[in-house]
């Protein structure tokens, strides 16, 4: 999905792994993804996500640590000459509360 987007464009996906999050100092804007490790858990990749037009961010949206699984759509855009993938119209299938909660 990372190397040749256009294949996985408009198919349903679905992944679990650990919320993240980066609010972008040029913009304000926070973007939230789902981090997958690999099979042994020394390498991880993560994939954006946009959740359904009825969740509102951040009240809506799990938080950094919280284990997930997520499924949507996915896409890819054009964002200062680079292309990034996502998943749009996003449902959180199951959601497990990150230690950070308690923090």
């Amino acid at each position: 999905m990372v190397t040749q987007p256009g294949k996985y464009k408009g198919k349903v996906i679905k992944m679990g792994g650990a919320c993240a999050t980066y609010t972008s100092p040029d913009t304000g804007i926070t973007y939230y993804a789902c981090i997958i490790k690999d099979a042994t858990a020394c390498c991880a990749q993560g994939i954006e996500f946009v959740l359904t037009d009825d969740c509102k961010m951040p009240d809506d949206y799990p938080k950094k640590g919280d284990e997930i699984e997520i499924v949507g759509i996915f896409d890819t855009y054009m964002e200062n000459g680079m292309e990034y993938g996502t998943l749009r119209n996003s449902s959180i299938v199951s959601l497990n509360l990150g230690d950070n909660r308690n923090k």
